[in-house]
């Protein structure tokens, strides 16, 4: 067992490190990777290790092994842009305007209408349970990272509470915005942001509960628009 443990975690790390220096440009599109015996020596693993990690990368669309040629980075186009380690990757090493505002883009073409569903289909005990979140996000008490866990628990609540199991495998994608979003501004920073995050929550059960599709649909549109402008001011004086 402890044997696996630590196979799993060399995994993790040199799809981690790999994953980051693809996103990063380091190993550019269209670039070759370095050959097995220098990757195994860079990153201290056995090639078992290294064979499996290079599988996970390329399920994630980021190579492809070629006989005789080794292994090539694919074109942008071709990454999982949804997998949740790309995403964590991206804001890793650095993410422009333009990548903020296309992930917000996404997130407003699934869960205005993921709200939309959940004012039709949520049951009281879910409604009463994204208050309780909504509630939650005003404790003065937060840290950067308790609050962007409750903001993630209340977005995936209402995912589920649309009914809708397609809404649910984006998971991750909303996971790795709001991860994106707290670690370039978070609004615990500034304790006076907190109760407006908080009543901007609540404002989406309150219409959610009225069965108000097109309020909810409407309020959810304004949460994820203000996290994207808390994005996009944080993010400025980095571009000057």
């Amino acid at each position: 067992m402890m044997n696996g443990a630590a196979a799993h975690s060399s995994h993790s790390q040199v799809v981690d490190a790999l994953g980051k220096a693809i996103v990063s440009g380091e190993f550019a599109v269209g670039a070759t990777l370095p050959g097995d015996a220098e990757l195994e020596a860079r990153f201290g693993v056995s090639r078992t290790v290294l064979r499996e990690a290079m599988k996970t990368l390329a399920a994630k669309g980021l190579i492809v092994p070629r006989a005789r040629i080794g292994t090539r980075v694919m074109p942008k186009a071709e990454w999982n842009l949804f997998d949740g380690d790309i995403l964590t990757w991206h804001f890793a090493v650095g993410v422009d305007d333009g990548f903020l505002i296309h992930l917000s883009d996404i997130r407003l073409g699934f869960e205005p209408h993921a709200a939309a569903l959940a004012a039709r289909h949520a049951a009281e005990a879910d409604i009463n349970q994204m208050m309780l979140l909504a509630v939650a996000m005003g404790d003065p008490d937060h840290t950067p990272e308790t609050l962007a866990l409750t903001d993630l628990r209340f977005h995936l609540a209402v995912m589920e509470a649309s009914r809708n199991p397609f809404m649910c495998t984006i998971g991750s994608l909303i996971e790795a915005a709001l991860a994106g979003v707290f670690k370039l501004s978070s609004p615990a920073a500034d304790r006076g942001k907190i109760g407006d995050v908080a009543a901007n929550h609540m404002r989406i059960v309150e219409e959610i509960r009225r069965r108000d599709e097109d309020g909810a649909r409407r309020a959810m549109e304004n949460v994820i628009r203000v996290g994207r402008d808390r994005m996009m001011e944080a993010l400025e004086p980095t571009q000057v």
